[in-house]
């Protein structure tokens, strides 16, 4: 080993606390670092792959042909910013039965879906994938999307159309894959038209890509050229490829942002503690280094050995940070491998090797700029002058301190700092970051328990009472001789059933069905309420609650997926009727992925759809037990054939665990790095003093004193660092919440995003505090144990 190589490795074991402490810094930040980047490039993969590979359209758009003709409809290919488009072509909501060739799934009525009529599966836009079976070659023929939720019947299968007389049937023939899912099935454009019904309104979609698509704004202007080449009213609907890029990525993207923030606050961390590590190494080195000098090292020899001391411990936390990062990726990743059918999702390797390239990158910066200090340092000066800080430093500090009433040991505490501004100041912003994180992680889990609270509303109540009317269950296949399906219990009998219970304090019921709404591919669920369900609404991000007939609440991402706002009025369609409803809320909703629709039960039933209560759910009063409330309910439920049970349903979400449980464990290794950065500046700082120490001892300061005047050294710079880092943690929260909302494509409920309260923000300030102490306990006892004389011989 050369001589270099012995320095450096003598100064990496000689100064174990800076080692252990630059190696936990860099590996905090490259784990963050990896987990952020990686989760971000590992879950749009699949779907970015799939979308180029097949020229998804970045609008699908459904036209009203009673308000505009084909030929009208065909030029808004022409619109400024469209680069390329497909149709139109015909379309129509059908209400499909499973007959024969489907087995036990015969019999079955399927939900409306959204059928186009198409010649090719290739296009210029959306090239249709053929997954199995063929495509269509003739009449009477239908291809299904793989993304139709059907009962599992295999090619050859035949349906039957019930939305026209006789119930013409059409055989399966394959399953394809449309990336943008544009509609739920195709069949020939000849096709199309016997499938019409007399009377109806010819309906038309196109299918567009853009120049600029990037964003949803983007997506809007192109939408609005379109709007504009057409007469008023003709674009029904349209669907954007952002929400279904939303859908496909699943909540993988929802850990992207709050995962980044604490990457670079590890990343910011890491500079100020490499570069105080570094410098207090110079600092209290400078004999050594003369030595070295005088020995025959060049300036550049010694900057090398200090970087040297910095990157291989920094080296050794790249390594384990990037191995942890993937393995906290892996059931991360589970979820968005299953979106096209990849295989299992890992951390690409280049994100391993850009994020290892960079850390150590900016530690090697870092590290420069007090290594070039060393090795310009003047080999009679560095030999000469000792390591305490320069005569006059901090001196006005200790005078007006010491004016104040307190222990000689704490005012001399106090005023220390004053003495190393600059090593001071970098570990006050160290601290500060250590309090930013503190803060934003409880904002953080406040909102996530917010969120789960919103999400469990959808099932709330503590007792549930089903029917057995049609929900949004599975169907049930029933095999030949079992018997008679059970009659669904009269919705209104049951509900004077619990109302007449004497605990009962509230409750309502609900029907779900599954209709088609103009301008969105597939069957989207709609929720009826009969009676208030006001308190177990869910929580309202604009607007308001739905409270009467013809009024509806969505998610955000059903809005940007109609190209709707609050306001705006949708229709429904399904088995032959047609209802409108009014927009007046949008809501936190996850269910469904969004794109639920919720509305008054009477909004349906007034069109006469064939909807009805499918389960009623209740709440007691205080001081209710559940097991008994249930056993006098079931005895007053018994005429109808109902019966209740304690609601199951309000668990926790497995995704916010996973959040939580990943914020813990980042929040814990920033605040033990912020602390060991506290830790190593006052261990620089009581060697530097060693021999102040010994003065002090000599003239009788007490153990307990020492441990006093050390950590008061660094408690006032931890409680200002903890006022500026609550703030500073709070606006990171005002921000990182509604990115993660608009990473799964929604909106953020105002209440979930006010969760900071006076009293949790002034012991929130206390943290700095805290993490200052805790740091500086271990060098604090070390000090008050050094003998008077083991002090006063050590300069």
């Amino acid at each position: 080993m050369s001589a270099l190589g012995r320095v450096v490795r003598a100064g990496v074991g000689r100064r174990r606390v800076q080692t252990l402490v630059m190696t936990l810094t860099t590996l905090m930040a490259v784990t963050a670092s990896v987990l952020a980047l990686g989760l971000l490039v590992a879950s749009r993969a699949p779907f970015d792959h799939a979308f180029a590979a097949q020229k998804g359209p970045h609008l699908t758009g459904q036209f009203d042909g009673t308000k505009a003709t084909a030929a009208q409809i065909a030029a808004t290919a022409q619109a400024p910013g469209v680069t390329a488009a497909a149709g139109p072509f015909r379309s129509l909501s059908l209400s499909l039965r499973t007959g024969s060739g489907s087995g036990e799934m015969s019999g079955i009525t399927m939900p409306p879906l959204t059928v186009v009529g198409r010649t090719d599966a290739d296009g210029p836009v959306d090239d249709v994938d053929i997954v199995k079976g063929h495509w269509i070659t003739g009449p009477g023929q239908i291809v299904l999307s793989s993304d139709y939720a059907a009962p599992d019947v295999q090619p050859g299968a035949r349906f039957q159309v019930m939305d026209l007389p006789g119930h013409p049937t059409l055989t399966l023939v394959g399953y394809a894959r449309s990336v943008g899912r544009s509609a739920d099935g195709w069949v020939s454009p000849a096709q199309i038209g016997a499938l019409t019904a007399a009377g109806t309104a010819p309906q038309y979609q196109m299918l567009y890509r853009f120049a600029s698509a990037g964003t949803r704004a983007q997506v809007a202007a192109g939408r609005s050229a379109i709007v504009a080449a057409v007469p008023a009213g003709a674009l029904s609907g349209s669907q954007s490829y952002l929400t279904v890029k939303l859908q496909a990525d699943g909540s993988t993207a929802a850990f992207v942002p709050f995962v980044l923030a604490f990457g670079i606050l590890g990343l910011v961390m890491s500079v100020l503690i490499v570069g105080t590590v570094v410098s207090g190494a110079v600092g209290a080195g400078r004999r050594r280094i003369g030595i070295l000098k005088s020995l025959g090292f060049t300036p550049a020899q010694v900057a090398r050995a200090y970087v040297g001391q910095a990157l291989i411990p920094a080296s050794a936390g790249t390594v384990l940070g990037v191995v942890l990062g993937n393995l906290l990726a892996v059931p991360l990743l589970a979820e968005a491998s299953d979106a096209y059918n990849t295989g299992s999702l890992t951390i690409a390797t280049w994100v391993d090797v850009a994020v290892a390239a960079a850390a150590l990158a900016v530690v090697l910066v870092t590290a420069l700029v007090p290594a070039l200090r060393a090795g310009r340092l003047r080999t009679a000066e560095a030999i000469s002058v000792g390591r305490a800080p320069r005569t006059g430093r901090g001196r006005g500090a200790q005078r007006l301190v010491g004016r104040v009433p307190l222990p000689r040991a704490l005012s001399l505490g106090l005023a220390h700092p004053f003495a190393r501004p600059a090593r001071t100041a970098t570990t006050a912003a160290a601290v500060a970051f250590g309090a930013i994180a503190v803060t934003f992680a409880f904002g953080l889990a406040t909102t996530l328990q917010g969120i789960q609270e919103g999400i469990n509303r959808g099932t709330s109540g503590a007792v549930v009472v089903p029917t057995g009317a049609p929900g949004s269950g599975p169907v049930e296949v029933r095999k030949p001789g079992s018997g008679p399906a059970p009659q669904p219990a009269d919705p209104a009998a049951v509900a004077a059933a619990i109302d007449g219970q004497a605990a009962t304090r509230a409750f309502y019921g609900t029907a779900r069905t599954e209709l088609s709404v103009a301008g969105l591919a597939g069957a989207t669920t709609v929720v009826g309420y009969q009676g208030d369900a006001s308190w177990a609404s869910y929580p309202v991000i604009s607007g308001r609650w739905s409270t009467g007939a013809g009024e509806a609440v969505v998610n955000t991402r059903f809005l940007e997926a109609a190209g709707i706002g609050v306001g705006d009025t949708i229709t429904l369609t399904g088995g032959g009727h047609t209802t409108s409803a009014r927009i007046v809320g949008e809501v936190f909703n996850t269910h469904e992925e969004g794109m639920e629709v919720l509305t008054g039960l009477s909004t349906l039933t007034r069109a006469g759809f064939d909807v009805s209560v499918s389960e009623f759910r209740v709440d007691l009063r205080p001081g209710t037990g559940v097991a008994g409330y249930v056993d006098a309910l079931n005895t007053a439920l018994r005429p109808t054939g109902a019966q209740s049970f304690a609601n199951p349903d309000n668990g926790q979400s497995t995704t916010i665990v996973m959040m939580n449980a990943l914020i813990a464990a980042l929040t814990l290794m920033l605040v033990a790095v912020a602390g060991l950065g506290v830790l190593n500046t006052v261990v620089l700082d009581t060697r530097e003093r060693v021999h102040d120490l010994g003065v002090f001892k000599a003239l009788g300061m007490a153990p307990r004193q020492t441990v006093a005047m050390v950590l008061t050294s660094v408690a006032g710079t931890g409680l200002v660092a903890g006022v500026i880092g609550v703030p500073l943690g709070i606006a990171l929260h005002r921000w990182i919440v509604p990115a993660m909302g608009h990473s799964i494509g929604t909106n953020m409920p105002p209440e979930d995003l006010a969760v900071y309260h006076l009293p949790g923000v002034v012991l929130l300030g206390l943290g700095g505090l805290v993490i200052s102490v805790a740091g500086a306990l271990l060098p604090a006892g070390w000090a008050a144990r050094t003998r008077t004389a083991t002090a006063l011989r050590t300069e």
